[in-house]
């Protein structure tokens, strides 16, 4: 990429499209297209392709999609399914008829099979079955995987697609009902610190292993690729270390200042034992994580809307 590029953002609201923008902006990028949604609709086929022609991006990230937490992924099946397919295929096949050589397809770890030997290499895709509750939500991004697989081999395109781990920072989703474990964790020992509570309660045993990569660090990784002009296959982005549910919570209290005790909810459930990316590619390809997952989390809580200084 060079700074006179256009670069089109699809998803540029969220916590990853955002990131991107901010990355994009600070490496010098001045032509970065992040239309609204109310001047350009992903589910809306025509609107896309016109979009596409008219505007005529060098390079495109695609980082739209509907996403939420295990219970919303559980629930809205159908809608997860549909969405996310139709978001992928217009930017996708828009893209080709609009003669864009280069794009990044952002999919998500969670499309691995529920069992993977761990850490989980990119050639575990499609080895076995997925978890159910976000069933419908993986096979859209496995879907878009192989959109952009086959029109490299078809068309010759240049259309890489990259398998973030577990992601934290500015503009995460911080509902209790349907967040994730960390933005969760954060909300639970910021209002637990407000009432002076004497505990925080975690969901599970806390002893599940998970990975966590802070987004400007995805969002970095994202940028180094496309500017070495990465073409090949599937990559893992993560940090290659994680960290249990405990010792997450622990970090939590720390960056938030509650002095609590932790009590674990044994009625909930713990999910996967562990889940890490083997990230051995991406650090051939020169790249690895910077931020120290503390030193993010302190990010993340002091971007938080609920933060007092």
């Amino acid at each position: 990429m060079n700074h006179a590029s256009k670069i089109f953002v699809a998803g540029h609201r969220g916590m990853v499209g955002s990131a991107l923008v901010r990355c994009l902006n600070a490496q010098g990028f001045a032509n970065v297209l992040t239309p609204s949604r109310a001047e350009l609709d992903l589910l809306n086929q025509q609107a896309v392709y016109a979009y596409l022609q008219k505007e005529q991006p060098d390079y495109i990230f695609i980082a739209a999609a509907k996403v939420g937490g295990i219970h919303a992924n559980n629930i809205y099946r159908a809608d997860f399914l549909y969405q996310n397919l139709m978001i992928e295929a217009n930017l996708i096949h828009g893209a080709h008829l609009a003669g864009v050589q280069r794009l990044m397809f952002l999919a998500s770890s969670c499309i691995y099979p529920r069992d993977c030997a761990q850490p989980i290499e990119e050639d575990y895709l499609l080895t076995g079955p997925l978890e159910q509750t976000n069933e419908p939500y993986a096979i859209a991004k496995i879907a878009g995987i192989k959109l952009c697989e086959s029109y490299n081999r078809q068309y010759g395109r240049q259309y890489v697609s990259v398998m973030p781990t577990n992601l934290y920072g500015p503009n995460d989703n911080y509902d209790l009902a349907n967040s994730h474990v960390l933005p969760a964790l954060i909300r639970k020992a910021h209002e637990a610190k407000q009432r002076g509570d004497q505990e925080l309660v975690v969901w599970g045993s806390g002893k599940p292993m998970r990975e966590f990569l802070y987004v400007d660090d995805l969002a970095d990784a994202c940028v180094y690729l496309m500017n070495q002009g990465y073409d090949g296959p599937l990559v893992n982005i993560g940090t290659g270390v994680d960290v249990t549910i405990k010792e997450l919570a622990e970090i939590v209290m720390r960056v938030v200042g509650f002095a609590g005790k932790i009590t674990f909810d044994a009625s909930k459930p713990d999910g996967t034992p562990r889940k890490l990316l083997n990230v051995s590619r991406l650090k051939g390809l020169g790249w690895q994580a910077s931020t120290d997952l503390e030193q993010g989390i302190r990010k993340a809580y002091e971007a938080a809307p609920f933060y007092q200084a």
